[in-house]
């Protein structure tokens, strides 16, 4: 492989501001004292996100009273829970996948559930909202009409919105991006539901709706904001869009798409929203390809 992928931490200020007591758990990796959260003794149907990166953790489905003080879930979510040594040598800490939050820790063979795992996580690190789960992943790959018309159209999505990504001005116009002084890409906010797609059969989707060979734009459209890139948030992220590229190379693609840190993504103007659907038309450079 020849492009030199090189993974950079989440941008911390991407992440939701945190008080006192909440630096004091997710940060510095404390513990709420026993049936003081608020989430102990929470039965509503819904998703518990993460406090900081607002990243989907646990389903309510999973949830059941443990009767030890604190929330208890018996697995989480696909790819959103990491396993690592705690610092007491003895114990298995659990943090968000994404930003890295302090959530609890992790015990097995207490014969609670099926699973036989019981997550004991601290209220103070999650924020619960009725619903399925869903997060975001931001994919730029050229002109953002035909990247949000197909997007919009895949099973498992629930919206996707043009806009701006990757660059250093701050609210940027369509005409100032268009000048390709402001470092930002035509970028696709997809939001989805990870239990009904996996981020990587969405980057599979990106990488075959456009062109990610191309070098200098897509189709007709030439220039930086219309280059392709694949934003990452975590480390998962990183390794499964590195991976869909390595593959391809494999296949004998030279692939052109930049794999970069996510930034703050600014909404295009109303009337970039769901262009071609208003049109009554079809993309002209952008359409599905079989790779993988």
């Amino acid at each position: 492989m020849n492009t030199p992928y090189v993974f950079t931490e989440i941008d911390r200020s991407l992440l939701n501001p945190l008080d006192s007591d909440e630096q004091s758990v997710i940060l510095r990796k404390g513990t709420e004292y026993p049936y003081r959260g608020i989430y102990t003794d929470y039965t509503e149907s819904g998703t518990y996100y993460c406090k900081q990166c607002n990243e989907p953790l646990y389903s309510s489905v999973a949830k059941f009273d443990a009767r030890c003080g604190w929330p208890a879930f018996d697995k989480g979510l696909p790819n959103r829970i990491a396993r690592v040594p705690d610092a007491d040598g003895i114990r298995t800490e659990i943090i968000c996948f994404t930003c890295g939050a302090h959530l609890g820790h992790v015990f097995e063979g207490e014969g609670f559930t099926p699973t036989n795992t019981r997550h004991c996580v601290n209220s103070i690190s999650m924020v619960f909202r009725p619903g399925e789960p869903v997060t975001t992943a931001l994919y730029a790959g050229g002109c953002f009409w035909g990247t949000q018309y197909l997007f919009s159209k895949k099973s498992g999505v629930r919206t996707a919105e043009s806009g701006y990504s990757g660059g250093t001005t701050e609210n940027p116009t369509y005409q100032e991006v268009l000048t390709g002084k402001t470092g930002h890409y035509e970028t696709v906010k997809v939001t989805y539901d990870p239990l009904k797609i996996t981020y990587e059969e969405l980057t599979k989707y990106f990488l075959e709706i456009h062109d990610p060979g191309q070098v200098d734009g897509q189709g007709p459209d030439i220039g930086k904001q219309y280059e392709s890139v694949i934003f990452y948030r975590s480390r998962d992220q990183f390794d499964t869009a590195v991976r869909l590229i390595r593959l391809l190379e494999t296949g004998g693609m030279k692939v052109a798409t930049r794999v970069l840190p996510q930034k703050m993504f600014y909404r295009a103007e109303s009337y970039h929203q769901d262009y071609y659907r208003k049109k009554g038309t079809q993309p002209y450079c952008h359409y599905w390809t079989k790779r993988f």
